[in-house]
């Protein structure tokens, strides 16, 4: 069983998933003090100007928008056990992955993904739900 630093997530040891199944995980269990969800995070600046053009450096910027959402309440990566990721091509989905697998620590949250138009020249929007103990 894998824990995270907080022990507030853990992964449930009966849950199964097939054998192609990306970075994520099946089932989380939770055990948390308050929530902490922050709102759909893109590859946008502060002067609101488009950090990247390409899904590996928006993905990258993405991610790093959402773990300054969560450091501003106390949180990290390592308290997220829900990940929305919307992409306008799932084309993307692959390269995605290989950025998300970089950066988030196990146990790996559950996700959803789903192909939406985003605003802008947006490839990538992520949406994170965290515990706190």
């Amino acid at each position: 069983m894998s824990l995270s630093t907080n022990n507030t997530v853990k992964i449930v040891p009966a849950s199964q998933q097939h054998t192609t199944a990306g970075p994520y995980s099946p089932v989380l269990e939770i055990k948390a003090g308050s929530l902490v969800v922050i709102s759909g995070q893109v590859a946008i600046k502060d002067d609101g100007s488009l950090f990247a053009e390409d899904i590996e450096e928006q993905s990258r910027h993405t991610l790093m928008n959402c773990e300054r959402q969560l450091a501003a309440a106390d949180c990290g990566f390592a308290d997220v056990f829900k990940v929305n990721v919307y992409l306008t091509d799932l084309k993307n989905w692959p390269a995605f992955n290989e950025v998300y697998r970089k950066v988030m620590p196990d146990p790996l949250p559950v996700r959803t993904a789903v192909q939406a138009a985003l605003l802008e020249n947006f490839l990538v929007e992520i949406e994170m739900w965290a515990a706190k103990p």
